[in-house]
């Protein structure tokens, strides 16, 4: 093991890193309760994604284009489902913002994860970036898709 098989595994995993990233210091600046409302905004957005009748009417152009209006239309599909969570859940847990990092930092990975498996199995974000072997190895089994759904129902369940 020398230096250019951990920059190549960095270099790989360098997705996983950034989106875990910036799970964390969403969690960090805006608090834990707002980073379990976008968890329960995924889960709602990929119900609603998968069964959204009208992608077909919304295609005008080719592959590309699909793949770029599906990813927005996610994406405007979790920002709506989290602010009807923000509306119903409960109020902030008053903290600082480094304190109870250990909760922060467990919630950051539970949004990774689901972020990692809807890029593999749902979403076409494979089609712009390349996430890399190791990450493929992870989360691209298909027969795995379940239980790394349930995963981050558990790490919620445990913070």
């Amino acid at each position: 093991m020398d230096l250019g098989f951990f920059t190549t595994v960095l270099s790989e995993s360098m997705y996983l890193i950034l989106v875990f990233l910036f799970f964390f210091f969403y969690a960090t600046f805006k608090g834990r309760q707002a980073l379990i409302d976008l968890i329960f905004g995924l889960y709602l957005a990929l119900l609603i994604s998968i069964e959204f009748p009208y992608y077909e009417a919304i295609f005008g152009g080719g592959a590309g284009s699909e793949s770029l209006i599906r990813l927005v239309l996610f994406a405007v599909f979790t920002i709506l489902a989290t602010l009807l969570f923000h509306r119903i859940m409960p109020d902030e847990f008053e903290e600082k913002k480094l304190e109870s990092l250990g909760k922060k930092i467990l919630l950051a990975a539970s949004a990774t994860i689901l972020v990692m498996i809807f890029s593999f199995h749902v979403l076409p974000v494979t089609e712009f970036i390349t996430p890399g072997s190791p990450l493929n190895t992870l989360f691209g089994n298909a027969e795995y898709f379940f239980w790394w759904l349930i995963a981050p129902l558990v790490l919620l369940y445990l913070v």
